[in-house]
């Protein structure tokens, strides 16, 4: 019986000790935390030796007290990660920043450092350097796929009836249209991918590359809008519309995709030319004048691998490639499924720019 007494006291003082930090995300060190749970099992007659050399972390909000997790640092370890800390990580800006401190981890998971071919410091973290490419901005921008079938028209007309209320509300307002079409057209990739990723998943067979070709689309329109935010700030009832729009979009598209794969593509397919002519006008209203014609964003330098002295006209020509080569492959996933097959029947076109 006091044998039992005994360890239940012990387990009250330990976390006593540990509750004024219970709700810390921060590393205690280890002369405060252990000095007060030695304190708490000094009463019962054993300290243990982990008491003198093991560093404690408690776990953040909501995961209740660490009491088992440890993790034993030597001398090593706590330079490496002062260093870290000294050189400063990656913040949530996208880029690195020296000025702020270094995030310290329990998992240890070190910040890498990346460089450019000149061997200065590659900035963004939101894309690598082997993700940068040169767009093909020769590829024909006036291919078009006639409507004949009643799917056909139907995707067709519902994107063209998505354009009028666009037009009026942004008008000649070119650098916001852009944005907030980016917003939209960065979700049918994420969609399609992740549905064919479920989809493999249940038949335990291969996507034929479809599932990285949908995502590198989407993620190529989201670094589209990463780099138009540069150059357009939007307002608040603009932000409050991407809101409403993404919503229901997102939504609608999930559900048509599943109904019917061979419509859902179609529709983005000429959706990517609807953006084509959008971005056409861009550059008539740049070359008018009736746009300034400011430097191209840092951010559009390195994933394009623009020159330095790039500027925006430059960004919109390659973006508009962009969309001609989004174009292309949902209209091709749509004709796969139009031919009664499946998409990974035909290899897909990875890394397609």
């Amino acid at each position: 019986m006091a044998m039992v007494m005994r360890s239940s006291d012990v387990s009250r003082k330990l976390a006593l000790a540990g509750a004024r930090r219970l709700f810390s995300t921060r590393a205690v060190a280890n002369e405060t935390v252990v000095a007060g749970v030695t304190k708490a099992l000094s009463s019962t007659g054993t300290v243990p030796e982990w008491t003198k050399t093991t560093t404690v972390y408690w776990g953040q909000s909501g995961y209740g007290l660490r009491s088992r997790s440890t993790l034993a640092l030597g001398e090593k370890d706590g330079d490496e990660q002062k260093k870290q800390t000294k050189n400063g990580a990656v913040s949530d800006g996208g880029h690195s920043n020296k000025d702020e401190k270094g995030i310290v981890s329990y998992w240890g998971v070190p910040p890498s450092r990346i460089t450019k071919e000149d061997g200065t410091d590659w900035k963004w973290s939101c894309f690598r350097p082997w993700e940068t490419y040169k767009s093909d901005i020769s590829i024909d921008l006036k291919k078009h796929h006639a409507p004949t079938t009643f799917m056909d028209k139907l995707a067709y007309w519902t994107v063209k009836s998505m354009r009028w209320p666009t037009d009026l509300f942004f008008q000649r307002r070119y650098g916001c249209r852009a944005m907030m079409l980016e917003t939209v057209a960065a979700v049918p990739g994420m969609v399609g991918g992740a549905l064919l990723h479920c989809k493999s998943l249940r038949r335990f067979e291969h996507s034929g590359g479809w599932i990285k070709t949908l995502l590198e689309e989407a993620e190529n329109e989201r670094m589209h809008l990463m780099t138009f935010m540069e150059v357009a700030k939007p307002k608040w009832y603009e932000r409050a519309l991407v809101f409403t729009v993404q919503g229901v979009f997102f939504n609608a598209y999930f559900l048509g995709y599943v109904i019917s794969p061979k419509f859902a593509h179609r529709m983005v397919g000429y959706l990517e030319e609807e953006a084509i002519h959008s971005y056409t006008e861009f550059l008539k209203e740049l070359d008018k004048g009736n746009i300034d014609n400011v430097p191209a964003p840092a951010i559009a330098i390195d994933y394009w691998q623009l020159p330095a002295d790039a500027t925006l006209r430059d960004v919109v020509l390659v973006v508009r490639a962009d969309e001609a080569h989004h174009r292309d492959v949902n209209h091709f996933a749509s004709d796969i499924h139009y031919q009664g097959r499946e998409l990974k029947e035909a290899p897909a076109p990875v890394g397609y720019h």
